[in-house]
């Protein structure tokens, strides 16, 4: 959507503060031994309280509040039984929608003690995510932002999993255009004042490239890689992006 009133943008910063809320509480209360259930049930209450609603289940009849995925899985992971345990990087992935604007927002968190690619991982997606928000104003082609996560990903030696992107969102989880993490020659398309887009790197260790679950919701690398994600919901404006989940 573009954001065409100062009530539509009050309204999606309202949604942005939910989803930043529960992430900021799904991430406290990372720990072995929690499992992803648990962490899904934090973000309900949040939402609960705030009189929200998940994006996911409302559009798509996703299974759980939240997308929660461990290690290989880089998006649309099910809440589950899984407990999570040393070692493990779990990537937290929120779309809230409050009075009919939706808000999208991930963060990629290691659960005690990780490898140091691990954490080179995370520091790598978040960097990228920066570097495309610094990059992000009215006159720049989408194409052009690819290619800065891109190469904020590859200069740090790991991959964007060029499948996976961000995209248009307020009135929809998903709405146009699509928002790649590498360069397309033909998505020349520039970035307008006013519209609202998801930035997400999702990258991997590894190649990149990635293979439906069977469960028929995940997304994992192809490789067996691990996979970190970040994002932020931001406007677009003439000059820095206001960003509405931070």
């Amino acid at each position: 959507m573009s954001v065409d009133t100062p009530e539509q943008l009050a309204a999606l910063q309202a949604t942005g503060r939910v989803a930043a809320d529960a992430l900021a509480a799904m991430r406290r209360a990372i720990r072995p031994g929690i499992t992803t259930r648990e962490l899904d049930a934090i973000a309900a209450r949040v939402f609960r309280r705030a009189g929200a609603r998940s994006g996911p289940q409302l559009d798509y009849g996703f299974p759980g509040v939240t997308c929660i995925s461990v290690g290989d899985e880089a998006v649309h992971g099910i809440p589950g039984p899984r407990r999570l345990i040393d070692g493990d990087l779990v990537k937290l992935d929120v779309t809230a929608e409050l009075d009919g604007f939706y808000a999208d927002a991930c963060v990629s968190v290691p659960v005690g003690r990780v490898s140091r690619r691990s954490g080179r991982l995370v520091t790598a997606a978040v960097g990228a995510l920066n570097e495309a928000i610094d990059a992000a104003r009215a006159g720049v082609r989408l194409n052009q932002l690819g290619r800065v996560v891109e190469r904020a990903v590859t200069s740090r030696g790991f991959s964007v999993c060029p499948d996976l992107m961000g995209h248009g969102i307020g009135r929809r989880i998903h709405e146009p255009p699509h928002v790649p993490n590498h360069y397309v020659a033909g998505l020349s398309e520039r970035l307008t004042a006013g519209l609202v887009i998801t930035i997400e790197p999702i990258i991997s260790a590894g190649m990149g490239a990635v293979v439906p679950a069977q469960d028929g919701w995940t997304v994992r690398t192809a490789d067996g890689t691990l996979a970190a994600h970040a994002e932020h919901t931001i406007v677009i404006t003439e000059g820095p992006p206001l960003v509405l989940t931070r």
